[in-house]
């Protein structure tokens, strides 16, 4: 089984940190790219942050930028994003994606060949 698993979402208040994990099984992680996207119900799912296979460079929406944290563990085989001062609108459904190299690196829902199920995150008072 291919899979992406995310795990860590949560109700955190304003300001609080969160930090979400991103799963493979049946497959290896290294030769991927790996994104984070959300999704708020009635809206359309927006990428949230990218690393590339090695871990040497990332990408982070504007809204995001400073402050969320993307990280990754091949040993592991798994990705992270660490998520800190957290506001409001930060609430969604978090999901992670990942493209077989060679990848662009762009937030281009369609260019993923795999996505998890996603996680929940609650930012409230």
């Amino acid at each position: 089984q291919l899979q992406l698993v995310e795990s860590g979402g949560g109700l955190v208040q304003p300001g609080g940190s969160l930090r979400l994990s991103c799963a493979a099984s049946g497959f290896t992680l290294d030769n991927y790219v790996v994104c984070w996207f959300r999704q708020v119900p009635g809206k359309e799912r927006e990428g949230v942050s990218c690393i590339t296979h090695k871990g040497d460079r990332t990408k982070y929406e504007d809204s995001v930028k400073g402050r969320f944290i993307i990280s990754r563990d091949n040993t592991k085989n798994t990705a992270y994003l660490q998520m800190n001062s957290l506001k409001p609108e930060d609430t969604a459904v978090y999901y992670c994606a990942a493209q077989r190299l060679p990848a662009l690196m762009e937030f281009l829902e369609e260019e993923y060949d795999y996505w998890g199920q996603g996680t929940r995150v609650t930012v409230s008072s």
